[in-house]
């Protein structure tokens, strides 16, 4: 298939806590602020041609500002605004350049449930390298989580209008399918949409080079006092996970690393398929401890932000 979006390219978050936020980003969780701009912070990954992968914005509410992806071409972003368009889908503005670092050229739309998506090509790659052993940083930007209460519908959205494809499910006999994991490329996954009371961000995943500077890079966040709600362990579609919650705050969306996402692990299967919950045991029963953190608290609250663009 000779899909329009190639790839993730960056998250940005509004946040109320915003010097909080910046100095968690590029201390504990080790990206690179690469420019500051009254209030608006832009945050790279050593080993990712991005020229950044977290933008952070000062606002009195939290909310998902946007998600962007790749296109090969500016004619490719021009041919995705016109079929969205003969689709009904609800453009923010015109494609045109982008006032960002990098530059570039690029269009921004509302997805089903009201998130701001963006769509860019010919941004100037970021100088960036190989790392090296035990340096517990971000390679790069993994893949976004997002809450929707109309799983399969939203699924379906992606599917027609931007060509993603459904690597797998997750799915229980007492929870039914409750996470769709989706592709734009040969990568497992880039977008996975979790079944949820209302529309918010689940969390946002980052890679790093190897399981030893996964495990130093999860000891550091626990030194500063954040605490894990999941802890480490192996999950669904390959790579290991860990979820970190800043508190007290509570200000901040989850976010956790992953190692091992290179390898075989990380891969779309042939054909979809249905992934029992991390933990799950044999019998299908729901672990309590998945159902308390990932079935309730990892919902959030209700995103500000839907059908709302941001501001910059």
């Amino acid at each position: 298939m000779n899909r329009l979006i190639t790839h993730l390219r960056h998250v940005d978050l509004a946040v109320p806590d915003y010097d909080r936020q910046r100095e968690f980003y590029s201390g504990v969780w080790g990206l690179t602020e690469v420019a500051n701009d009254s209030g608006i912070s832009f945050l790279a990954a050593v080993g990712s041609p991005e020229q950044y992968i977290v933008r952070l914005r000062r606002a009195d509410e939290k909310r998902l500002d946007l998600i962007a992806y790749g296109a090969a071409t500016p004619a490719d972003v021009d041919a995705l605004a016109e079929r969205l368009r003969a689709g009904g889908v609800r453009l923010i503005g015109e494609p045109g350049p982008l006032d960002t670092p990098g530059g570039g050229y690029g269009v921004r739309f509302f997805d089903i449930d009201g998130r701001t998506i963006e769509v860019s090509a010919d941004v100037e790659d970021r100088n960036h390298r190989k790392l090296e052993e035990k340096e517990s940083v971000p390679v790069r930007l993994s893949h976004v989580v997002v809450n929707t209460p109309n799983l399969d519908a939203t699924r379906a959205w992606y599917e027609q209008h931007l060509d993603f494809a459904l690597s797998d499910t997750l799915a229980g006999p007492h929870l039914g399918e409750i996470m769709h994991f989706m592709r734009c490329n040969p990568r497992h996954h880039s977008l996975a949409i979790a079944k949820g009371p209302h529309t918010s961000l689940h969390h946002i995943s980052f890679e790093m080079r190897g399981i030893d500077e996964y495990m130093r890079g999860s000891g550091r966040g626990h030194q500063v006092g954040r605490q894990a709600d999941l802890g480490a362990g192996s999950a669904p579609g390959g790579g290991q996970h860990l979820h970190v919650l800043p508190r007290p705050a509570r200000q901040h969306r989850r976010v956790h690393h992953r190692a091992g996402g290179v390898g075989r692990g990380h891969v779309a299967p042939q054909r979809p398929r249905l992934l029992p919950p991390p933990g799950s045991a044999t019998s299908g029963a729901p672990p309590p401890r998945w159902t308390r953190v990932i079935a309730k608290e990892t919902f959030n609250e209700v995103d500000n932000g839907v059908f709302v663009a941001p501001p910059v």
